[in-house]
């Protein structure tokens, strides 16, 4: 069996599954964990058991909730647990925020078949839990007020380099422990490389380095410091950390994802403000609140409009149906993304109860969910695909006038096609003939071509059905009833039998209190297009139907005809569709034999359509950004009961977290949403939790684990402060600098705490809690990749930029999507900062290097040791690559066997060879038989292989 073979063996034998495996043995195993996981927070005796619902014991799913028994053994069919994880009833979806996998619905379903054995026969009693009132909750560490304590007294007063070595010094002593030495030069010069800029340090680099800290190497490692803090590399490798909280990602995610085109720009605003050390105050207020702040120049102005996509770039099911579900459930995950990444809070628990932990009520949820209520997230609540807000970008001076001249020119075009297409209405209406006054029902049956009635059309919101004007076919057709506008919509998706241009007919009936602008789109094999109907005017052909168009379809393609009622006045009537093929024999009359008015009018809208798509194509485009805005409506939102959209309680007025003011802040303006004063709130240096869950951050980055371990949960859940009393003191530090990253870096890495050595655990300090010695870290995935990057010379240092291919062209109600991403190649070799960010598909690298999770706010990743690891660089072709060019650029310059054994190592592993290592290496490719290139290669990817390569001393 070869190595590749056997691999594929390997990852495919835990998927086999024995038929004989017991019931229980299944249930234990597949079925208990998988309720834990995804089903407990809400049904369990400590949940408060949503709906009635217990699934933590046998009699809780038998005798059910308040729909009754959630399973029947025996009968999935008939079991609603089943039926809820299918999500096939809009009204009974569970778990509500994200759905089981095919295969964890087949572990339910399997269970249900065999009887649904369960050995959990006693109910667990778990005593009544309530969260911490707020005069408990304001006496909790992370809500108190943060302190100025004093610098503590130490034995060893030598040691501290800057006042937090103090801090950590007096917890060593009292604890006994020795601190680490100073780390040796050659690791430490590595790790602050790897540290600042995500990239290993040049020989020449470490070398120069090495001969500056000989005279003074405080003085030395200063200098450096500086030197990489002022370099650009710095904010791709921080702005990455940040991109890990603010759940980044260039795609939706889901089944049909859709791709952020745009949302590089708020990756590359990330990089930028960590470049110019950005205050971090005014670093949350262009993120939460950008859009109304004010902007003294129009690149203001860009930087604000773009950092709101922080709150737009979630993962969103953009295909709900119930579109108030959805617009709640973004509201949902903006909260939960806003808590974790500046508060460090779960705030989502609040949805459906009180906190039943934390000082967080339900009211206190609904509070933040009236200000994200009153923001606009979703361009509109009627396509049946939402989609996100793209908001035009001003320019500086000449390209700025330039832009507005083009859309004056554009506006202006728009208004003629206009007027054309009134001019070709009123023509249709001078045709007379037989058949466009019929005035009668027909049977859809009796009409040529692909015909699909209103009762064959998917329809959204409340439509009438009547009968009032006869001219219709089938048995009636729809009408809005003048109401409930931007609610209501009408699909029709026909089944093209063969691939070909046909024309798109909508039939309507007309009258004067008809709309006037009804919004048809049509999506076919070649795009989107839109057209506006006035059916105040009799339909031309027929009496009955109106052309949208001649359009191209694929066979079985994707490709439907959506009706909306949105932004309309009067009503909107819809009756049947209708496709004619092109070419094909007809005997009904299309064009009556006396429409020369008409035919001349259509052709002028058509030379109008065609010279405004031409300037559009030639002309400057504006830049676009993904953005949020504050709504028309600014409203409170009601209380949802269970989290439940349709169950609404009491209204609550808007506004933040109660814990967090010692007396009750002022009300939120009537006028706006109240973000500038949600960005005030958490920027605030009198917010407890913010400098706090900052500081801590910029620890772990640095150190490996933070101050506060759990580093995006500061709740009574989470873990404490190890050292309570420096974290306020550089949460303090923090923000009297005005919240400078580089300044808290910079003293951090300067300590003599982050300079120690890395060591073995000791029994009396196992996971280093003390911070007694340097934690030995992996690389993270970026620094993997870009470090075998850089050391094969293959490493594109081009900065900032759009990085999908054809992502400019996909909208909301384009599926091509899809294809992009679960079809794309991963080409580029630029930063890995840089490379797309989907949310379904990511690099194989990436994903066997623990990259993190981008579907929530996530500020340490996992950092595991598996068998894939090895594997990939074993085998994958990149590696093999990136060596083949590692081994090519050595071999171009003159030098014996022992010197590039030795410049090698110095790039690959920040050191030199040792003599037993330089004799293995020599033999090695002395030995060899193969080409000198390809000895050599092996070389390389023997080093990068190592252990030594993938971790940090």
């Amino acid at each position: 069996m070869t190595l590749r073979s056997f691999t594929f063996a390997f990852f495919l034998a835990p998927l086999v599954v024995s038929g004989a495996e017991p019931a229980t043995d299944f249930f234990e195993k597949k079925v208990r964990p998988l309720l834990v996981e995804r089903c407990m927070e809400c049904h369990s005796a400590e949940a408060k058991a949503k709906g009635g619902l217990r699934l933590d014991w046998r009699e809780g799913w038998a005798k059910g909730g308040d729909s009754g028994p959630a399973i029947v053994p025996g009968n999935p069919e008939k079991s609603l647990l089943i039926e809820a994880v299918h999500y096939g009833n809009k009204d009974l979806q569970m778990p509500p925020k994200q759905r089981l996998s095919p295969q964890e619905t087949d572990i339910l379903k399997t269970w249900v078949e065999m009887g649904a054995p369960d050995p959990r026969t006693e109910a667990k009693e778990v005593k009544k839990q309530t969260g911490l009132s707020l005069t408990e909750g304001r006496k909790f560490w992370s809500y108190a007020p943060v302190q100025k304590p004093a610098l503590p007294e130490v034995r060893a007063k030598d040691w501290p380099r800057s006042n937090l070595d103090h801090f950590l010094l007096a917890r060593m002593e009292a604890a006994g422990v020795q601190p680490a030495p100073d780390a040796p030069l050659l690791p430490l010069v590595r790790r602050l490389y790897l540290n600042l800029v995500g990239l290993p340090p040049t020989q020449e680099q470490t070398e120069a380095f090495l001969k500056e800290a000989a005279q003074n190497r405080q003085a030395a490692l200063a200098r450096l410091t500086d030197v990489l803090l002022a370099s650009p590399q710095f904010g791709e490798t921080w702005g990455r950390h940040w991109l890990d909280v603010a759940r980044f990602a260039e795609s939706s995610g889901g089944g049909r994802t859709l791709l952020f085109k745009d949302a590089w720009r708020y990756r590359d605003y990330v990089i930028a403000a960590f470049n110019s050390d950005t205050p971090f105050p005014q670093f949350v207020r262009e993120q939460v609140a950008g859009d109304l702040l004010p902007a003294a120049t129009p690149a203001d102005r860009r930087r604000h409009l773009t950092a709101t996509a922080f709150l737009a770039l979630g993962p969103t099911n953009y295909e709900e149906q119930d579109k108030q579900q959805l617009r709640f459930d973004v509201i949902d995950e903006q909260i939960e993304t806003v808590g974790r990444a500046f508060l460090g809070q779960t705030l989502g628990c609040a949805r459906c109860h009180d906190h039943k932990f934390d000082p967080v009520s339900q009211k206190d949820y609904y509070a933040l969910a009236g200000v994200f209520a009153s923001t606009r997230t979703l361009f509109n609540y009627t396509d049946n695909v939402a989609r996100w807000i793209t908001t035009p970008l001003p320019e500086e001076g000449p390209r700025e006038a330039e832009l507005k001249l083009h859309e004056e020119h554009l506006a202006a075009l728009r208004k003629q096609i206009d007027a054309a297409q009134t001019e070709a209405t009123n023509a249709a209406k001078l045709v007379s003939s037989p058949t466009t006054k019929p005035g009668m029902p027909v049977a859809a049956a009796e009409l040529q071509g692909i015909v699909l009635d209103d009762l064959e059309a998917k329809v959204v919101g409340v439509w009438k059905k009547s009968t009032f004007v006869r001219s219709f076919i089938g048995a009636g057709y729809l009408s809005d009833d003048n109401s409930g506008k931007g609610e209501k919509t009408i699909t029709f998706t026909p089944t093209i039998p063969k691939a070909g241009r046909y024309e798109v007919r909508l039939a309507y009936t007309h009258a004067d209190g008809r709309a006037t602008n009804v919004r048809v789109n049509i999506l076919h094999a070649d795009g989107e297009d839109t057209v506006f109907v006035d059916q105040t005017q009799p339909p031309p052909l027929e009496g009955r139907f109106i052309s949208l168009g001649k359009f191209r379809f694929e066979q079985d393609g994707a490709g439907y005809v959506l009706i909306s009622n949105e932004n309309t006045r009067g009503f909107v009537t819809v009756d049947a569709l209708q496709l004619l093929e092109e070419g094909a024999p007809s005997n009904q009359r299309s064009e009556p034999a006396n429409s020369k008015p008409d035919t001349l009018a259509k052709n002028k809208v058509k030379e109008l359509e065609a010279a405004f798509k031409k300037l559009s194509k030639e002309g400057p485009v504006r830049d676009l950004t993904m953005a949020v805005a504050d709504d028309d409506k600014i409203l409170d939102a009601q209380l949802r009961i269970r989290g439940v959209e349709r169950q609404r309680g009491e209204t609550v007025p808007r506004g933040f977290l109660q814990v967090t003011f010692p007396q009750a802040p002022a009300a939120l303006p009537p006028d706006s949403s109240g973000r500038v004063e949600m960005a005030d709130w958490i920027a605030s240096g009198e917010n407890p939790l913010t400098a706090r869950v900052q500081v801590n951050r910029v620890w772990n980055w640095l150190f490996g684990t933070g101050l506060v371990s759990t580093i995006d949960n500061f709740g009574t859940t989470g873990e404490k402060p190890t050292h309570p009393e420096l974290l306020d003191y550089l949460a303090g530090r923090f923000m009297e600098e005005g919240g400078s990253w580089k300044t808290l870096i910079r003293e951090i890495v300067l300590s003599r705490a982050w300079q120690q050595t890395a060591a073995s655990p000791s029994a009396t300090d196992p996971e280093n809690r003390l911070f007694a010695h340097a934690n030995r870290r992996r690389l993270d995935a970026e620094q993997i990749r870009d470090s075998i990057l850089s050391v094969s010379g293959g490493l594109d240092r081009q900065l900032g930029g759009s990085n999908i291919a054809g992502a400019g062209d996909i909208d909301a109600n384009n599926s091509s999507a899809q294809n992009i991403e679960y079809n794309y190649v991963y080409a580029d070799f630029r930063r890995s900062v840089y490379t797309p960010a989907f949310r379904n598909k990511r690099l194989e690298l990436f994903e066997v290097f623990d990259f993190g999770n981008i579907n929530q706010t996530m500020g340490q990743r996992n950092s595991s040791t598996v068998a894939p690891q090895a594997l990939f660089l074993l085998n994958h072709p990149f590696l093999l690559e990136q060596s083949k060019l590692a081994a090519e650029a050595a071999l171009k310059t003159p030098a014996s066997i022992q010197e590039r054994i030795r410049a090698a190592y110095h790039q690959v592993l920040g050191r030199p060879p040792s003599p037993k290592e330089t004799a293995i290496c020599q033999r090695f490719v002395a030995g060899a038989s193969a080409p000198e290139a390809e000895v050599w290669a092996q070389l390389y990817q023997m080093l990068f292989a190592s252990l030594d390569f993938r971790y940090i001393d």
